[in-house]
């Protein structure tokens, strides 16, 4: 085995296929998107150079602006929701329910393996008002609040969003960081429980210094994805009303493949990844401050 990995030939050999799957699948796509930057145009109508052209009609268009204001506010409410509550379940299930969290954790799993459009199509059913009052406007009614047309208005459809993602996604978040505190080994916490403590003390020192590693890899996954949001708003809002619920994905998709603009869609696509980039560089930079600190 040494002989085979101190043999250069023999690396290259073996990193060659998995080279060129990654140059082709990964490299030339993003190359390819960054070069239509320059460029106004699709494939069928043909590509005229525009230079920066597409990069200053970026930073002045209002709807890009909306769009990138409805991104980095769902990531940060979504995000900080799906770690937090995530971490809460990992926490039930380790110390409260222990060997019988494996039902509660399959039951709350099940909405990952969902479709979006089935789920879409539930929470529409939920939170309808026509042609007939979904579930929520009935319990508005009964209780005698006047029924609401949560998708006629931004802040409403706003919420829903939330609301649908987290159900979807708060079993995933709760396995992962369950995962994370199954390694904690259970000497420290019995030696932290014999030394007096216990509840939210036992937590706070011991087991939240401990499970930063996965609640860090869990933040970076969240905050990643939900800056990418694309099918659930596209399922439940279409980016309605107006385009108060629209992200930077769907004005992407919009630009590059309804309006035929694969150059302009291309800029909001390097605006999004810059937007990823900077954000998972300062989740690390603050997280390697707070280790440093500690």
């Amino acid at each position: 085995m040494r002989s085979v990995f101190g043999d250069r030939r023999a690396i290259a050999i073996l990193l060659l296929p998995a080279l060129i799957v990654y140059v082709t699948v990964m490299l030339v796509p993003v190359l390819t998107s960054l070069g239509y930057t320059f460029f106004t145009g699709s494939p069928i109508t043909g590509f005229t150079f525009s230079g920066l052209r597409n990069v200053g009609t970026l930073v002045t268009d209002p709807e890009i602006r909306q769009a990138l204001l409805f991104t980095v506010g769902y990531a940060i409410v979504v995000t900080a929701l799906q770690v937090a509550l995530g971490y809460a379940l990992a926490l039930f299930y380790v110390f409260v329910l222990r060997r019988l969290s494996v039902l509660v954790r399959t039951l709350v799993f099940f909405p990952v393996i969902l479709p979006t459009v089935a789920v879409a199509l539930l929470f529409q059913r939920l939170f309808a008002i026509v042609p007939g009052n979904g579930v929520v406007n009935q319990l508005l009614t009964a209780i005698g609040v006047r029924p609401v047309d949560f998708f006629s208005d931004g802040l409403t459809a706003f919420v829903v969003i939330v609301l649908m993602d987290l159900w979807r996604s708060i079993g995933f978040y709760g396995v992962l960081l369950y995962a994370g505190l199954l390694d904690i080994p259970d000497d420290v916490i019995e030696s932290a429980r014999l030394d007096g403590a216990g509840g939210f003390r036992l937590v706070r020192n011991i087991v939240l210094p401990l499970s930063l590693p996965v609640l860090l890899s869990s933040l970076i996954f969240s905050i990643n994805g939900t800056l990418k949001v694309f099918d659930t708003v596209l399922a439940l809002t279409n980016g309605g009303p107006g385009n108060s619920t629209t992200p930077l994905t769907l004005a992407m998709f919009n630009e590059a493949f309804s309006y035929g603009d694969y150059g302009y869609g291309s800029t909001i696509a390097l605006l999004l990844s810059l937007l990823c980039l900077l954000v998972t560089l300062g989740v690390f930079r603050s997280a390697r401050r707070d280790l440093t600190k500690a």
